[in-house]
């Protein structure tokens, strides 16, 4: 039986000349390889596909530039939302965790993912701290994005307060004092303004709500209605996208028609409802919702009305039916 060649499982200096040679082609088509693309440039990639919807794509860039550089903040940065994204959410706890021990006190990000991936007292504090930081950033450089995303960030606070931690002592003086907060920072972000509204609903003050809900409603429906025209229009797909990309998240828009149908607002919800379903048609909560709206409206419709009101809540409740079928609900993450 003939012996098996070893040459190159041999170190270099056990090598012939002509085995000597074909390692060092080798060795410089890989250095090649691994030095065709900087970290920089990788973590361009990744938000570039990123951008594109293609998340695993991004996720395998991103991956890396990591694999090149471990303790790239930026790159972490990206990768844990990536993850979160994906849905491997202790991947995505672990990146940004990572980051977290690099940076303590810079980027506000990170803590905004954990934030997200917590719940309860951890969530509260990821989000405050990335509260401050974003807070600290503000003073340095001004900028209505970073306003924005304050806001936000106390929103997210708030909602805490009115879910997870809405049976714990005090819970309610906090999420006030937080949605104040969250409207000191940017006094017309809609988000804010709802939450307001849902917060003095859930505290049997529903004439002062319903002025917050609406307050809401006008900071976006006109937006959303006129982005939708435009998009409508193929000369300025541009100008849509942009009006568009300034609503509320999918799941907000629809707390707001539910409170809209408590008030009784029903051609506003009505309204808010059917934009949704011009966006995804495939969420049984919004088909269910408008079936419900239109039976509200059907009973106190008059009469030549009521059976139009009828019918149409018959077909959003199969369609809601049919729908369930085959993508049973849960809550649509932003």
């Amino acid at each position: 039986m003939g012996r098996k060649k070893a040459g190159n499982n041999r170190p270099p200096q056990q090598m012939s000349t002509r085995e000597r040679l074909q390692y060092k082609v080798k060795q410089k088509g890989k250095k090649r390889d691994e030095s065709k693309y900087t970290v920089e440039q990788l973590l361009e990639k990744a938000g570039e596909c990123a951008d594109s919807c293609n998340v695993e794509l991004a996720a395998m860039f991103c991956q890396r530039a990591l694999e090149m550089e471990p303790d790239h903040l930026q790159g972490l940065d990206m990768a844990g939302s990536l993850q979160a994204e994906l849905g491997n959410v202790d991947k995505a706890q672990r990146i940004s965790s990572r980051a977290v021990e690099l940076s303590p006190d810079e980027g506000h990000a990170k803590y905004m993912y954990l934030g997200q991936l917590s719940t309860g007292a951890d969530a509260v504090g990821f989000f405050s701290k990335g509260v401050e930081i974003m807070a600290r950033t503000l003073q340095a450089q001004p900028a209505q994005a970073a306003v924005r995303d304050v806001s936000a960030a106390y929103c997210s606070i708030a909602e805490i307060y009115l879910t997870d931690l809405c049976m714990e002592e005090g819970s309610s003086e906090r999420c006030k004092q937080t949605l104040g907060q969250a409207l000191e920072a940017d006094s017309s972000n809609p988000e804010a303004l709802q939450l307001m509204a849902s917060y003095l609903f859930s505290t049997e003050q529903p004439q002062e709500g319903k002025v917050y809900l609406l307050q809401s409603l006008s900071a976006w429906l006109p937006s959303r209605q006129q982005g939708q025209e435009a998009e409508n229009r193929t000369e300025a797909p541009d100008d849509a996208t942009e009006m568009l990309a300034q609503l509320p998240p999918y799941e907000s828009r629809i707390s707001t028609a539910k409170l809209l149908s408590e008030v009784e607002e029903y051609e506003l919800a009505s309204d808010v409802l059917e934009g949704l379903l011009e966006e995804d048609d495939e969420v049984v909560q919004v088909w269910y919702l408008l079936g419900w709206v239109s039976y509200l409206q059907a009973k106190c419709a008059p009469p030549d009305e009521a059976a139009g009101q009828q019918d149409s809540a018959r077909t959003c409740l199969h369609k809601a039916k049919k729908v369930a079928t085959h993508t049973p609900w849960t809550p649509r993450l932003e």
